[in-house]
Parts: C-alpha cells; structure tokens; sequence
C-alpha cells in the first residue's frame, strides 16, 4: 500500500470514524484532519484531535507501518517533535520522539472497495487508468476540473518566460522575441532557432527592419546556413555577401550550422523555411510585441501573423535545390502553435505583472476561440469519451495526461477522485 493512498483517505476522513482507539486504548476524536504538506517534515499541519478528554493541537505523520517511523529516523528528527498523532496501516511497534515522549499511534481502516478502485487505476494497462471507467464521471464535472487544469499547463509555460525574463532584465520585446523564436522552430529546431535569437538582438534586426533582405542574412547567416560555397545560386550569394558585412559592423558570430535538423521533416517546416517566415513577420511588424499585446481578439492576431516567406522561397525549400512553386505562407498550425505556446502565457504573465487583468481574460477567451489540437493524444481522449471542443479542453487534456495520467496521479486528480469513491451496487 502506497502513502499518498493513507494520504487520501486521512485527508478526506474515509477511514472507519465511529470507534478510533489510540494503540494505548485511548478514545480519539479527529476535529481537524490538517493541511497537506506535500514538502519535507510531518505530512499534515495544524491538525486538531481529542485524546480522552484532552485536546490537541499539532501535526500528523502517516506511514504503512508504526515502525516505519523509526525506519525514517523520525524518532531522532526534532522535525516531528510536535507531532500529536501517527496514522497508521499497522500499529506493530510503539513509537517515540526525539525527547523520548511516546507518540499516540492510531491505526484506521477503510472500505475495502475503495481500495480495489485505486488498485485498479494504478495497475491498469490502458493508456490511461481510467479509461475504461470515465463513463462512472459527470461529464459537466469533467469540464470544470479541464477548466481549472488549464491554469496549471498556462504556468508551467509562464514559469519559462520568467526565466528568461529574469535573463534579459526584465525586457519585455526581447524575452518575447526569444520566446517566439525558439516557438518558430518547433519541436525539432526549437533549440538552434532560440540560440540564433540570443546570439542576435532583436535591437540589430531592429535597426534594418525596412530590408527584408538583411533581416535575412542576418537570421541565415547567425544560423550558420551560409557557410557553403553554393556557386550557381544567386540569392544565396548575396545573402553571404551581406551577412559578412553586417556580422563585421555588429561584431557577430554564427552558430554552428549542423545543429539544425532537416531529416524526417516536412519540407514545409524545414528550418530554412521558418528563418524565412521569422524574417518576414519582423519585416511587417514594428514593435511586435506591442501590436501583439494591443490586439483585442484572435483575428487581430491572425492579420499580425499573416505572412510569407520571400520570392525566392517561393520554389525553393532549401538553398540552391529548386522546386515546385508553392508559396511559403505561415499556415493555420504553426499560427495556432505559436498563440498557445507563447501569446497566451505572455498575455496573461504581462497582465498579472501590470495589473491589467483583462490580459488574463483575454488569453482564456481566444483559448476558447480556438480549435482543439488536432494531434495523437486528443484523438485518444476522444476516443475515450472526453471531446475537446476548443484549445482550452485540448491543452487541459494534455496536461491531465503528462503530468497525472502517464504517472498515475489519479489520487491528485479530480476524476480519479470520483472513480476511486465510486462504490459498487
């Protein structure tokens, strides 16, 4: 038997409560059951107990067994000196703190069909616990706890944005900038395209945001794409031509050009094409960050990221390898990306930093505006009974599987709650 299940059930008084009996015989009465600690020291405080006619006020350790508390060394921690009550499985030993003063020790029990419920979540094979089970939960229910858990995917992404907020002090279009580059580069390129903008102010591209040109010797050249003798192809030439000028004037230096993965990629999300595409929103948008906190709605953002690549990339994929003409427009999927992964955390991390709430509403609104992901995971929570009907419930239900369901959480999460404590006809 796990802890974090003696947890649940201290913590949401399951366990038998008509007749507790402390290990010495002693009548117990639980007033308070404490709050969680889920950090190091006694797992509840401020618990309050009656022991006999005497009442207590204190914290609460629970383990499988009474000896457990000596197996930990809690009986030479004065961490646990003001601990009132162990909650235990089994009561084998008794047990004392680090001033020698015996500790009550209770041992609880539950219904035995609560236990099987959790058993069968943790031990399922399915690619959730619960799958097979999601049809015992409320389906409103369901939606106001994605409501909630959402929060939680927007602040494990603004946690990130801090960081490198915190790195350029606290300077908004710059951290936005990186933020968004390392984004234009996706899974696979996220990290060269991030390394390029740190290795390139966004104040030099700045200073050239008239010429698409140099905006894109200046981004293929700090990629370390233009490092090749590629005789025979004129543009790219040039580029060269221009990036060693301007890398000279700016005391620049490239990044390695093979860190940049193109195998098993589509050709419309090739590195090249993106540095082509980051280039000409720079190139249509003056203060980016500004007119992207100034946009009031999802269209307004659509028409800021509504660009394309340059002529040239019109038939070319890559330097030097012509292909079929087909423009190179920044599609629905990486627009769609790019509002979830960077616009929305800074709307709403900008908002609580200058008390502009409505920035908040704001990133939830165009959330729901959106259509749910259309990925691997969302088709198997579909499947399963729970349909994502815009970008909010999809990225919820993403969070609900990577940070609860793959490591079975299911006594942190709300519908495993109501699995756990559905009890048999």
């Amino acid at each position: 038997m796990r802890e974090d299940f003696l947890h649940f059930i201290w913590n949401n008084k399951l366990y038998q409560n008509d007749s507790l009996f402390t290990q010495e015989g002693e009548s117990l009465q639980i007033l308070h059951p404490g709050r969680h600690n889920t950090n190091a020291g006694p797992d509840f405080f401020d618990a309050r107990i009656r022991i006999g006619e005497t009442l207590w006020a204190g914290n609460i350790e629970i383990h499988q067994r009474a000896s457990d508390w000596n197996k930990h060394g809690h009986q030479n921690d004065p961490v646990y000196r003001n601990t009132i009550l162990h909650v235990v499985a089994v009561s084998d030993i008794q047990v004392f703190n680090d001033l020698g003063s015996g500790v009550p020790v209770v041992e609880i029990k539950w219904p035995r069909w609560i236990e099987d419920n959790y058993e069968m979540l943790i031990r399922s094979h399915d690619w959730i616990g619960c799958a097979s089970r999601l049809y015992q939960v409320d389906p409103f229910r369901i939606k106001f706890f994605l409501n909630g858990i959402v929060i939680e995917r927007l602040k494990q992404k603004i946690d990130a944005i801090s960081k490198v907020l915190s790195e350029t002090k606290v300077d908004w279009g710059e951290t936005f900038y990186c933020t968004l580059a390392r984004n234009f580069g996706l899974k696979e390129n996220a990290l060269p395209f991030e390394m390029v903008a740190r290795s390139l102010p966004q104040s030099v591209l700045a200073h050239h945001h008239d010429s698409l040109f140099q905006l894109e010797a200046l981004l293929f050249g700090q990629a370390g794409l233009l490092g090749e003798e590629l005789f025979g192809d004129e543009y790219y030439l040039e580029l060269r031509k221009e990036y060693r000028f301007l890398a000279i004037k700016y005391g620049l230096k490239p990044i390695a050009g093979h860190l940049w993965k193109f195998m098993r990629m589509h050709p419309g999300n090739f590195p090249t094409i993106r540095l082509a595409q980051f280039a000409a929103l720079i190139h249509h948008s003056s203060g980016l960050f500004s007119a992207v906190i100034e946009a009031n709605n999802l269209a307004d953002l659509q028409q800021l990221f509504m660009v394309q690549a340059s002529d040239y990339w019109d038939n070319h994929y890559s330097f030097n390898k012509p292909s079929v003409i087909r423009k190179k427009v920044f599609g629905d999927q990486i627009f769609n990306l790019i509002v979830i992964n960077v616009v929305v955390p800074f709307y709403f991390l900008y908002g609580e930093s200058q008390n502009k709430l409505f920035l908040k509403d704001r990133a939830l609104d165009i959330l729901e505006q959106m259509p749910a992901e259309n990925n691997s995971a969302i088709s198997r929570w579909a499947g399963a009974g729970i349909v994502a009907a815009n970008a909010l419930e999809s990225q919820a239900l993403l969070q609900l599987q990577h940070n609860y369901c793959e490591s079975r959480k299911c006594l942190d999460c709300t519908i495993g709650h109501k699995i756990i404590l559905h009890e048999p006809v």
